[in-house]
């Protein structure tokens, strides 16, 4: 094997030994380039590129200022330890050396593990998605829900500003109009808009093929029509539910 070393003095056949020269042996000696090869060193030429070491796979060539390690290398057991719950990442927002960056935290990968959070760029959590689940059902206020007797409403809005309206109106001739109510029977218009209601006919008193309709449906309440066949007419107990906001 060609040696790696560049000696720092070279002797004449003749030249005087001096402690000087002898110094500069090893004072100005460099290792040659690293080319490559199965042996510890294998060296060429006489290229001065200061320190090139080859061990277990790793690679250091100082002249390109390159750290180069050969596929599998590097196992985890030789990586340095971290701290519990976090990973190597980048969150700086921009390009930047990995850290130990937290799994969950305000600096994490992962942020507001019990809040809803307004980041578009870390992950959500169980505690985000509870969150944001329990503002749209879990906070609503159901004091107007329960089972509907005939004639009753109730009113339901959901944490996120959806109202769902509910109960039963006695189709008692071909058309009738009503207002919603809350379940007290007070006069409970949509705040704001309604989306739409639908009706079914629930205590048939007539023909089997009793149907009805939903009219004229306002932020107040709507019409509904009974049929027996192709003809309005009354239908008993209709149950119907209106969303809006």
């Amino acid at each position: 094997m060609a040696s790696p070393i560049v000696k720092g003095q070279a002797f004449g056949a003749t030249e005087t030994v001096t402690a000087a020269k002898l110094q500069n042996i090893v004072d100005n000696s460099t290792f040659k380039k690293f080319t490559g090869g199965t042996e510890p060193f294998v060296v060429s030429g006489t290229e001065d590129i200061g320190t090139c070491v080859k061990a277990g796979g790793l690679e250091v060539k100082v002249n390109t200022g390159q750290l180069q390690i050969k596929d599998n290398g590097v196992t985890l057991a030789k990586m340095a330890t971290q701290t519990d719950q976090t990973v190597l990442g980048n969150v700086s927002g921009g390009a930047a050396v990995p850290t130990a960056v937290p799994i969950v935290g305000a600096s994490g990968i992962l942020v507001n593990d019990d809040a809803l959070g307004t980041s578009d760029t870390k992950g959500a959590t169980q505690g985000n998605i509870k969150a944001y689940v329990d503002s749209l059902v879990g906070t609503a206020d159901k004091s107007g829900s329960g089972l509907v007797t005939e004639g009753t409403q109730g009113s339901t809005t959901l944490g996120g500003g959806l109202i769902i309206k509910f109960g039963t109106v006695d189709v008692n001739a071909s058309t009738v109009a009503f207002t919603f109510k809350d379940s007290s029977g007070n006069a409970s218009p949509f705040p704001n808009a309604i989306y739409g209601v639908s009706a079914t006919v629930n205590e048939s008193i007539g023909s089997a093929s009793e149907t009805c309709s939903v009219t004229l449906p306002t932020v107040n309440g709507c019409s509904i029509t009974g049929y027996q066949g192709v003809s309005g007419a009354a239908v008993g107990r209709v149950f119907f539910v209106a969303y809006g906001f």
